[in-house]
């Protein structure tokens, strides 16, 4: 007696399941593994993975914080880029992300509790470069921001033209600048400038952005200021790492020279020497440093 077409159809359909659950379930795992075992491919397959003192401490493809307890940088290490992975210091590789912030978010949102305020791209940027200026014994001053480490931005209200702009202001506040803050300007258009009240909306002014009188151009470089898409990445650029140069020579009780060569040493060029830029691998260059030159403080 013949099968129906129906009861081929299904033993057809359950013969390849069982092949394919045989190669890609079983095979295909089973010879990348083997693969993963081969000189040279080792440690990369296990996460390439960094040991100081008998224990893992890192993997040279992710990023991590080199601060105390309190979030304040450690004055003996490079300092790696900013992260918005996870919470605290960032850098959580289980919940890698970015910010999602581009060039208009300008304008802080102010709470009269400081956990609950949340800065704009342009707030975080002043914020980062004025605290690594003073960390570096540089000029963290940038355009477009306060001297205080927050986006210089007013919200200037009155009568409108046709095209939308302030004609006579009446009102202007500096909206990055919670109250009782004295504003960066003392003045805007003949109008007295005032501090930002927390939860006032604001909105229905005119936003100006003040570039201010900050040279265009600062030591402390963007990847210094700003995250890696991934929030992860492990590297920083030659010119954030030649400003830390100092401090950390300084720290450790060593010459610029001796940093500087470690910093050559831990120096990747362009990949294929023409793709992305050159860049520094922060957890290498830290380790190498305490194998080398201890930290005495």
């Amino acid at each position: 007696m013949r099968m129906s077409t129906w009861i081929r159809q299904h033993i057809a359909a359950l013969r390849a399941l069982l092949v394919l659950t045989v190669i890609t379930g079983i095979a295909y795992p089973v010879a990348v593994f083997a693969v993963a075992q081969l000189p040279g491919l080792h440690d990369k397959a296990e996460g390439s993975l960094l040991g100081q003192d008998g224990r893992i401490v890192g993997s040279s493809l992710i990023g991590q914080a080199f601060t105390d307890g309190n979030g304040k940088a450690l004055v003996q290490y490079f300092q790696s880029r900013p992260s918005s992975s996870g919470k605290g210091d960032g850098y959580d590789p289980t919940s890698t992300s970015f910010t999602n912030l581009g060039p208009e978010s300008i304008v802080d949102t102010l709470d009269a509790d400081p956990a609950d305020v949340k800065r704009s791209l342009l707030s975080q940027v002043c914020a980062r470069s004025k605290d690594i200026g003073e960390r570096e014994g540089v000029s963290g001053a940038r355009p477009f921001c306060t001297p205080g480490g927050v986006g210089a931005v007013l919200s200037v209200l009155g009568p409108r033209d046709a095209r939308g702009r302030v004609t006579k202001p009446t009102k202007v506040v500096s909206i990055n600048e919670a109250c009782p803050a004295k504003p960066f300007l003392d003045a805007y258009a003949g109008v007295k400038v005032d501090c930002a009240t927390p939860g006032e909306d604001y909105s229905t002014g005119q936003i100006v952005p003040l570039i201010g009188d900050a040279p265009s151009t600062t030591p402390v470089p963007p990847d210094a200021v700003v995250t890696s898409a991934s929030g992860l990445d492990p590297h920083i650029s030659p010119a954030y790492a030649a400003l830390q140069v100092p401090r950390i020579a300084k720290a450790r009780n060593i010459s610029e020279a001796q940093v500087q060569s470690l910093v050559t040493t831990h120096t990747d060029g362009r990949d294929l020497g023409f793709l992305g830029e050159p860049r520094v691998n922060v957890l290498e260059l830290n380790l190498d440093l305490d194998r080398q030159y201890p930290y005495r403080g």
